[in-house]
């Protein structure tokens, strides 16, 4: 097992670097960070370009530019931003722990939700349980993340309004400024997550749960499962430690695979509930044309991609015993 993945760890080396490549050189060839300077009224003077073009290693080609920022990597350096007095690096990795506190409930609840629900779903197939929670799948899965975020915006606003005061957040991460006291710091942050956590595991609970309920279907009619009944086992044991734990293993493909979906939806998400995590950091780099920044999120997600479909592969090991790595 620590052989197969140490195996994954160094194949997913290159294909980082070639993702990191291709997207320094997109980002390098859609514009020139220096236009805001280069269009001011009255323009700039020389010496200051100069200076700026020197800063942002614009005077380099693109392989040496590109080489330098992945070497200032290992150091901590993300290399300069077109805002002078901000750390790309810093900014980052505070930007890191906002969104990923979104994701990370987000992803436990629809899992749970997906789990609970595909599981009734088969066992009480073609009736009402299964007939409803299949339109309630199929809803969700039909709607966009923007919009359903939007939605459950204006109802939270318009529920404030009827009571007549704050009950539901609907704007930041957190407040401003923050209560006082560590107790209600937590509170006032779990209470500002509640809408853009039910936004996001929606959408990805809705595919999630068709996927669980066609796994278990299949597992439920093998000759394995048939054969755990017949030896007398109770059908909770049967559809527990037989069934789904086979069932699990699609899911957890899934799962893994679409990270890179829940990380595009938080960005969404984000920016519907207007908070200064990661989404708002890479909106902010494609508009002031930072390659830099933009770059730097791409190869932290794309890491973070890799790390959950390796996860995904040492997980199949534990819920299928018969899975080995040599």
């Amino acid at each position: 097992m620590l052989a197969f993945a140490v195996r994954r760890i160094l194949i997913s080396i290159p294909i980082l670097l070639l993702a990191s490549f291709i997207v320094f050189a997109l980002g390098v060839s859609s514009g020139n960070p220096l236009a805001p300077l280069l269009e001011k009224n009255p323009p700039a003077p020389p010496n200051v370009i100069a200076a700026e073009t020197v800063r942002l290693h614009l005077d380099q080609p693109l392989i040496p530019r590109y080489f330098s920022w992945l070497a200032g990597l290992f150091h901590g350096d993300f290399g300069p931003s077109v805002v002078s007095t901000m750390n790309i690096g810093h900014e980052l990795g505070a930007r890191f722990w906002v969104t990923i506190r979104l994701i990370a409930l987000a992803m436990v609840i629809a899992l749970v939700l997906a789990v609970v629900v595909g599981v009734l779903s088969a066992v009480k197939q073609y009736t009402v349980t299964d007939y409803t929670t299949t339109f309630l799948g199929f809803l969700f899965l039909a709607m966009p993340s923007f919009w359903l975020a939007i939605l459950l915006k204006q109802g939270g606003i318009e529920f404030n309004k009827a009571v007549d005061a704050q009950v539901i957040y609907t704007i930041g991460a957190t407040s401003i400024p923050p209560p006082p006291g560590t107790g209600a710091q937590i509170v006032d942050v779990l209470g500002h997550m509640v809408l853009p956590t039910i936004a996001l595991a929606l959408i990805s609970y809705a595919s999630w749960s068709r996927f669980t309920r066609a796994s278990m279907l299949e597992v439920m009619n093998s000759d394995y499962v048939r054969l755990a009944r017949s030896k007398g086992l109770s059908r909770r044991t049967v559809m527990v430690k037989h069934a789904l734990r086979t069932a699990l293993i699609p899911l957890t493909t899934v799962t893994a695979l679409d990270i890179a979906s829940i990380i595009g939806g938080a960005v969404v998400t984000e920016t519907v509930f207007q908070w200064k995590g990661m989404g708002d950091f890479l909106l902010t780099a494609i508009r002031t044309e930072d390659v830099y920044a933009a770059s730097s999120w791409l190869l932290l997600t794309g890491v973070i991609v890799v790390m959950f479909n390796l996860i995904a592969d040492l997980l199949y090991g534990v819920l299928d015993p018969r899975i080995r790595y040599a």
